[in-house]
Order: structure tokens, then sequence, then C-alpha cells
């Protein structure tokens, strides 16, 4: 996911993107540890994309 697009959503669908990361990299994780990951790279992908989110959602609570 891009920053300009993070960027384009509302307070409360990235608080909604933020979970719906959050689910993902979970079952990423017991996928991973039970040998069951093919993308290694997607657990990595979502990390940062947990991370993007995280920091324009403390942005956008500043400016407010």
């Amino acid at each position: 996911m891009r920053v300009s697009e993070i960027r384009d959503l509302a307070y409360e669908e990235l608080l909604q993107k933020e979970q719906e990361l959050k689910e993902e990299l979970f079952n990423l994780r017991i996928r991973h540890s039970l040998g069951q990951v093919e993308n290694y790279y997607k657990l990595k992908s979502t990390r940062r994309d947990v991370a993007r989110v995280l920091t324009i959602l403390k942005e956008k609570a500043a400016n407010k």
C-alpha cells in the first residue's frame, strides 16, 4: 500500500485499516510458525504497512 493511498483515507478508515492489517499480520505469523507461509515477503510488507498507517494516524491526530 502506498503512502499516498493511506493519506487519502479518513481517520476512521485508517483505524479500520490498522485493525485489518494487524489481523492479517497475526495470521501470517501463525502460518509462518507452522511453516505454511509461501511468500515470506508478505510478512515484511504487512509490518511496514502497519507502521505506515500508524505514522499517518499520529500525524492526523496531531493536526486535529
